[in-house]
């Protein structure tokens, strides 16, 4: 024992890059699991939850603080953990399902959360994407635990006592447990669910213990029942129990699945096997440093290659597997829709309103193995659902607005994804585009929408005008698709029309978008400054730049470059004055506009994060550079406090990930990047072809934040937007950076991004 714990400590030093320097030498050593959690009901700063898992892992695990059901699981400033937790949840918002949790104590039996949490302090506490420990004050116990996909190895160190145990919690809801002591095993399943399930649903769970259990107790809401091995209720759960030594390791291995006990069976033998604590971080380090080390970041401060690589982690975690492997080798589901066992990928874990932006962008570029299995995914999310979901978790959920698979599916494919029925996900895109379905899937107000060009403000369809919006950008996405694959000239003429619905909502009166009347009228006493109503979760002035393929008509309404950017500048020079009244209170997207000192730039909400690349557009790409720098630098930390409002399941990350690159997919289903200016010296993309995107800065600094001039493959490049195919080939970006604007440099409007617009002409 003592020689195993020497060498365990030296694998911990290394594991966790502590050395002379005090630096560390992998990937994973930068990410800070904790950045966004210090987060509240009433101001998120992320409201994240430290992960250990693997990259688009079915399982996650997590310390939990919160009580049973509390979508804030975990909280930075909390100060007991009530247990570890098996979670799937994609937001505090949309809740958990899935659940139940483990917690080791000493002493008096105790089960219920409020008996069992121990204090706890963040200086006994590491948590890595592949490992996590912290020591129970309480209990005088140290919890370590690493994850697989489905599976997980928990590390109990335990002090000297006569009665030490493990609390199994399957929360309530409806929940079975059963104890097998020939086995020093523990099955069970949870329902606890937030909607968006079959009837069916169930959790499996298995633990195995390599202690044999000395007490064995389940217990429900009356109380524990000792010996009593099997517990069916509302809420059960068990306790085990055994003496044990000072310094003693108790290993338990718990897997789950949404299929059956016996197919959780079989994920912890696949997964787990019988290998030690060590072997499985190990293995789970070198995962996470493969997939993050896909992106390379030099040449920054601490601090800033500390954000990139915590928000690269947050990018790879959702959508989740929820797809499993059968003793066969088989890739099999169970279906969030129908509650059928199916063959096939499934996800789950993510609302596309939120991720279309930059998200699946980041995987098309990076990581497009994972996006095609996400696309087949979709294909059985039609099939089984019949229609693509737009907020998923597991299965349909209702939340937020527009039609967004649309563009994560065009996307896919018009950047190069084969291998998978296109045709069928294409069938999807026809379909959700002329149907209001169930759970905010289709389109609400499609009547309207498709003869009227526009959801009127007056029928009591809420955020009318962000739906809109939204529905027309959607049309560019399936007309782009639909040419790509040849479909008929009327089918395809049809969206082309209807992505023009944008300018239905122009109100020439404020040079904003607004809702309109059923009669063509706009809303009288418009307030521009009002969040909510006709728009979702913002105001006019963060929707109205919500014309992602045709900038170029957004500035023809608005008068021109010269009128365009100096509304872009209002943006930022205005208060911070919003209107809540259609809330009724101050919502906490409004309260971290409001605290961020940029005016009315709301970055904690996703409608305006690409609107700082729009000078590109209009001769300034100056000012792109001045304000990505400073939204970088000003909102982003690897703290618990780091977000400056939702992550989002990727996406703020994602945003910081590619802003720090020097470059954003303004729209995802062109096939460029609008340039804004990189944060490092020095970027390597290794792409999945084999090929490398460097992006070098050499010269880059605090003040020195714009560009001076772009050199593709040292060829001097004066174009505002980079091009996905191009970058496919391999390339070398060297900026030349400078601590004053060229003011010349991406002005002629040759060198502007894509609008459809400019296209037509």
């Amino acid at each position: 024992m003592k020689n195993n714990s020497f060498f365990f400590l030296v694998f911990l030093l290394f594991s966790f890059g502590v050395n002379a320097q005090n630096k560390t030498e992998s990937p994973v050593d930068y990410v800070n699991t904790l950045m966004g959690t210090q987060s509240v009901h009433s101001l998120s700063n992320g409201n994240t939850y430290p992960a250990i898992a693997r990259p688009w892992g079915m399982n996650f695990w997590s310390p939990q603080t919160g009580k049973m059901g509390d979508g804030w699981m975990y909280t930075y400033t909390a100060e007991k953990i009530r247990g570890f937790k098996q979670t799937h949840q994609p937001s505090p918002w949309i809740n958990d399902y899935g659940q139940f949790s483990i917690m080791p104590v000493t002493g008096k039996i105790v089960y219920k959360e409020d008996d069992r949490a121990s204090w706890f302090s963040h200086k006994s506490e590491i948590a890595k994407p592949h490992y996590y420990s912290v020591y129970l004050a309480d209990f005088d116990i140290t919890t370590e635990m690493t994850a697989t996909e489905r599976a997980a190895h928990f590390q109990f160190t335990f002090p000297k006592n006569e009665q030490s145990s493990v609390v199994i919690d399957a929360f309530d809801k409806g929940s079975y447990i059963k104890i097998i002591p020939s086995e020093n095993k523990i099955i069970g399943y949870t329902t606890r669910n937030s909607s968006g399930v079959p009837d069916n649903f169930k959790n499996y769970f298995v633990l195995v213990f390599d202690k044999p259990f000395e007490t064995k107790y389940t217990w429900n809401g009356n109380g524990l029942a000792k010996d009593q091995l099997e517990m069916k209720a509302d809420h059960s759960g068990a306790v085990v129990g055994f003496k044990t030594n000072k310094g003693e390791k108790v290993n338990v291995r718990v897997a789950s699945s949404f299929i059956s006990f016996e197919q959780a069976e079989q994920n912890l033998k696949t997964e787990l096997k019988n290998a030690p604590f060590e072997k499985v971080v190990a293995e789970s380090k070198a995962v996470w440093n493969t997939t993050l080390g896909k992106v390379k970041a030099e040449g920054g401060t601490e601090e800033q290659i500390n954000t990139f690589y915590s928000c690269l982690y947050r990018t790879v975690c959702f959508p989740q597997k929820l797809y499993e492997i059968d003793s066969a080798g088989k890739i099999v589901h169970y279906s969030p829709y129908n509650g059928k066992v199916l063959d096939g990928y499934m996800y789950g874990g993510t609302g596309f309103w939120d991720t279309f932006r930059a998200l699946y962008p980041l995987l098309n570029l990076v990581y497009p193995s994972i996006n095609k299995e996400m696309q087949e995914a979709l294909i059985n999310d039609y099939k089984e659902g019949g229609f693509l979901p737009e907020w998923s978790s597991p299965g349909l959920r209702d939340c937020m607005v527009g039609n967004n698979s649309a563009s994560v599916v065009a996307e896919a494919y018009l950047k190069g994804l084969r291998g998978y029925d296109i045709n069928t996900l294409y069938e999807a895109l026809q379909h959700d585009a002329n149907n209001d379905g169930p759970n905010a899937t289709g389109r609400k107000g499609v009547e309207y929408y498709n003869t009227l060009g526009y959801v009127p403000y007056d029928v009591k369809i809420n955020e009318n005008a962000a739906r809109t919006l939204e529905y027309a950008y959607d049309d560019f996405a399936i007309w782009k698709l639909a040419k790509a694959l040849n479909r008929p000239a009327a089918e395809i003429a049809q969206y082309e029309k209807r992505m023009m619905n944008y300018k239905n909502l122009f109100n020439p009166e404020f040079n904003l978008m607004s809702g309109r009347n059923k009669d063509g009228s706009f809303t009288k006493n418009f307030n521009p400054f009002k969040w909510g109503d006709a728009f979702t979760e913002g105001n006019s002035w963060h929707y109205s730049w919500s014309v992602f393929h045709d900038i170029q008509g957004l500035i023809n309404l608005m008068g021109g470059e010269k009128a365009f950017t100096a509304k872009l500048d209002e943006v930022f020079s205005l208060p911070p004055t919003f209107d809540d009244s259609y809330y009724g209170s101050v919502i906490h997207e409004i309260r971290e506009m409001q605290i961020m000192n940029m005016g009315q730039y709301a970055h904690g909400n996703q409608p305006i994060q690409h609107m700082i690349y729009l000078y590109n557009f209009a001769g300034q790409p100056w000012k792109t550079q001045y304000w990505s720098r400073e939204v970088m630098n000003r909102l982003y930390k690897p703290t618990p406090d780091g977000y400056c409002g939702d992550e989002d399941n990727g996406q703020t990350s994602a945003w910081y990930i590619f802003s720090s690159m020097g470059f954003y997919p303004v729209c995802p289903t062109s096939d460029e990047y609008v340039l804004g200016a990189p944060l490092f010296k020095k970027v390597t993309v290794t792409l999945e072809n084999g090929k490398q995107i460097v992006i070098k800065a050499d010269k880059n600094s605090t003040e020195n934040k714009y560009v001076q001039e772009l050199k593709w493959n040292q060829k001097v490049y004066d174009k505002n937007y980079i091009n996905h195919f191009e970058l496919q080939k391999g390339a070398e970006l060297d900026f030349n950076m400078i601590s004053t604007p060229n003011e010349k440099r991406g002005t002629s409007k040759t060198s502007y991004p894509y609008s459809y617009s400019t296209e037509k002409k």
